[in-house]
């Protein structure tokens, strides 16, 4: 085998082994928080040795950032409005939280995690707090961007405004989803979500038009 198959091979078992840590992660952190999560945990989930976990990460908190970092990525490819072509503008809307709302329900796990160090305060903060205020603060700019465009008429305060109310909504139903079951239709929900924060977007833009 020459070098640079060698090499190829080494780099390809590197990201398998990464991937297979992450996703051991990610279900342990799921069930047991961010205090229940142990390298131990994650070595004895993944099959790997503890060895190869601190190869890839250099604590438990740069794993679990990891962790949200990459179901961020994921995610966050959904968080985009459709184009034009697709229909009128509540339906790209409408389109986009459907969106949305299947990537959560297909991968809670960050999320899950993300708001429970959120909302801890802890005497040291853990990597992966600030990584996940870092990530939701993307999201935020990515869906005032959405507000703009489709709705330029609003001002800087009403573009935040809306997008906080529209953010804050959709933690709401994740956690209710998450206390209540997957009973809770999260896509329909989403898609109740988006058309009323439309449907607030449109008054809040008749009223900023100039009288004639």
């Amino acid at each position: 085998m020459t070098r640079g198959n060698t090499d190829r091979k080494q780099r390809a078992n590197g990201a398998e082994s990464r991937r297979r840590i992450l996703d051991a992660a990610v279900e342990i952190a799921g069930e047991r928080g961010y205090d229940g999560t142990s390298i131990a945990a994650v070595s004895a989930k993944c099959g790997l040795p503890a060895s190869s976990i601190y190869w890839h990460f250099r604590d438990k908190d740069d794993l679990i950032a990891a962790v949200i970092e990459r179901g961020f990525e994921s995610w966050l490819a959904a968080v985009a409005l459709p184009g034009e072509e697709t229909g009128t503008p509540l339906e790209r809307v409408t389109a986009m939280a459907t969106n949305v709302a299947k990537a959560l329900a297909d991968s809670p796990d960050f999320l899950r995690l993300g708001l429970m160090l959120a909302l801890e305060r802890r005497p040291t903060e853990p990597r992966g707090r600030t990584v996940f205020l870092q990530v939701r603060e993307i999201a935020h700019r990515r869906t005032v961007d959405v507000v703009r465009t489709l709705f330029p008429d609003l001002d800087d305060d009403a573009s935040e405004t809306l997008t906080t109310y529209a953010i804050a909504g959709a933690d709401g139903l994740f956690t209710h989803r998450e206390i209540t079951g997957d009973t809770v239709d999260l896509v329909a929900l989403f898609e109740l979500h988006a058309r009323l924060v439309y449907d607030a977007a449109t008054r809040m833009a008749e009223r900023a038009q100039p009288c004639s």
